[in-house]
């Protein structure tokens, strides 16, 4: 198989202009690191792992260190992983002072009997399998603390919460062996409740990858993505003999008409098609294949450069 990788930074209402080529620059990264992974023969899971660690020590996205804060001004995140090959998953939800939480659901998956493990259960699977743990004023950045104060301004403000908070980071992946996966991780939602958790680290709604169908990974909202298990549903239209474009405009349709919840997808198939769909304002996105980078942000802009 020749090998696939798209990755994603997350739904957005607005991205500013002087934060658009830093976001640019970021995501394309991600997505040449996943891909040069993919050509040295590395697994989909080796790749969506990579890649999502890119974006989480990148603090434009909201994962690691770039992630909101919640109402006590701390950073709590969720991830998860998932490889098509056997359905085995990994996730973690409300994890606090780790810089890559994504390295340590995968170690939920391989390590562990289980798929998810939360909070201090979460911490001390950390610590044992000798992850570091980083202060945790090194994950706040000064635009979050902004953000936060902003957000508890504006509070009684009409603006729903399915508009903004829709920032995730994730890929998904197809290697030469013809395994898929997936990798999404998040900070979650400003000024959330202590413990609330999203879709991020639920497999189905965060994301899902079988073999027999294709990986994908969403972002939006959180809340939504939840209630019509987003990522499952829209690999259902897949099997059920749609495009991937189709199956992403059905299902992001049915969670806006249903929900008003806005978000976006990326898709690959186990014949190594690859599809970005978003109902946001817009979506920074990379796709790369063939040796070649496509990307853009908004709708109806890509661009196609040539790699290395």
């Amino acid at each position: 198989m020749n090998p696939v990788i798209v990755v994603h930074g997350g739904g957005a209402s607005n991205i500013s202009k002087d934060r658009k080529e830093r976001v640019r620059q970021g995501i394309i990264r991600a997505a040449t690191e996943g891909y040069k992974i993919l050509k040295d023969g590395g697994s989909a899971v080796d790749a969506v792992e990579g890649a999502v660690t890119v974006l989480e020590d990148d603090p434009e996205f909201n994962a690691g260190c770039g992630s909101v804060l919640n109402v006590n001004g701390d950073v709590e995140m969720d991830a998860s992983i998932m490889n098509g090959k056997d359905l085995s998953a990994g996730a973690v939800s409300a994890v606090q002072g780790i810089a890559n939480p994504i390295k340590l659901a995968r170690l939920v998956m391989e390590k562990t009997t289980h798929c998810f493990l939360t909070d201090q259960g979460a911490a001390k699977f950390a610590t044992a399998m000798g992850i570091p743990t980083v202060p945790k004023e090194q994950l706040v950045t000064e635009r979050n603390i902004r953000r936060l104060e902003k957000e508890k301004h504006e509070k009684g403000a009409p603006k729903p919460d399915c508009e903004k908070n829709l920032g995730t980071v994730g890929a998904v992946a197809l290697d030469c062996n013809g395994n898929v996966a997936y990798a999404t991780s998040t900070g979650g939602i400003v000024n959330k409740m202590v413990g609330r958790v999203g879709d991020t680290p639920c497999i189905g709604s965060g994301g899902y990858a079988d073999n027999n169908i294709g990986a994908i990974s969403t972002t939006g909202h959180g809340e939504s993505i939840l209630k019509v298990n987003l990522a499952r549903l829209t690999l259902f239209h897949v099997e059920q003999g749609k495009t991937l474009e189709e199956a992403a405009d059905m299902s992001l349709g049915y969670m806006k008409s249903k929900l008003k919840g806005l978000g976006g997808v990326i898709l690959v198939s186990k014949a190594g098609d690859w599809a970005v769909k978003w109902t946001s304002a817009s979506m920074p996105w990379a796709a790369a294949k063939d040796c070649q980078l496509h990307s853009g942000i908004d709708l109806d802009e890509t661009n196609v450069t040539d790699l290395p």
